[in-house]
């Protein structure tokens, strides 16, 4: 019986380093989600976007959903965490619990972005001329910065590309030639989305597949915890 306790201990020991390290990832993770959630919240470049009342759903509904999820993950880690340290099987169950429902969510909202890849296209390139109709009718300099980082990032200028444009100071600068022929926005928006796509997707599995071992390594140190109580 002290040898089948020994062992208890030895895997209870093993999988609790397991799990604190991935306790660990999951919390650097949870803060980067929620980091980056709130920095697009209220930098002043993004802030004004909010305040905007046609402004696309799209934006500020990711914002949020970024913070919350960021939140969401901060607390399951902690949860986890604890349920570990104190050797808890009614907390990593519950740990267990949430990180399946987090699994449910991803995989759904996986689903639902490949099925719907049009349509939030569209919704992004809706957004980004709503925001360029925007700063043209009231000129606002958050607007036009914000206008200034997308089109900079993506290599675009305008809805219609350089040669249409006529708001120029928010657009890339580079050699003439180069300018001449930047592409539009919208276009640049759907080309960036689509070559993308396989890697949001990889990502997608990655944090999917860390999900999965999270559970199983909870599950395994619960039942290790439970074997030894019954062994002593």
């Amino acid at each position: 019986m002290s040898k089948q306790y020994a062992n208890c201990m030895v895997q209870i020991a093993i999988y609790l380093v397991c799990d604190n390290i991935y306790f660990c990832v999951l919390q650097l993770a949870g803060t980067a989600v929620l980091a980056i959630g709130l920095w697009l919240r209220l930098d002043q470049k993004t802030k004004s976007l909010f305040e905007e009342p046609d402004s696309s759903y799209v934006f500020y509904t990711g914002v949020y959903i970024l913070i919350a999820a960021g939140a969401l993950i901060m607390v399951v880690g902690f949860l986890g965490c604890c349920g570990a340290i104190r050797e808890s099987p009614c907390m990593l169950g519950t740990f267990f619990f949430f990180l399946l429902i987090i699994f449910a969510i991803e995989v759904a909202a996986g689903i639902w972005g490949f099925s719907n890849q049009s349509q939030v296209v569209n919704d992004i390139t809706g957004f980004y001329t709503q925001t360029y109709n925007n700063y043209k009718s009231n000129g606002d300099e958050h607007l036009k910065e914000t206008l200034r980082v997308i089109q900079a990032e993506l290599n675009c200028c305008g809805p219609n590309g350089r040669l249409e444009e006529t708001n120029t100071e928010t657009c890339p600068k580079g050699e003439l030639l180069e300018e001449l022929i930047t592409k539009s926005c919208p276009d640049a928006i759907e080309e960036v989305f689509n070559s993308k796509l396989h890697i949001i997707g990889g990502v997608g599995i990655a944090i999917g597949v860390i999900m999965v071992f999270g559970m199983i390594f909870s599950m395994l140190l619960c039942c290790a915890i439970r074997r030894s109580r019954e062994v002593v």
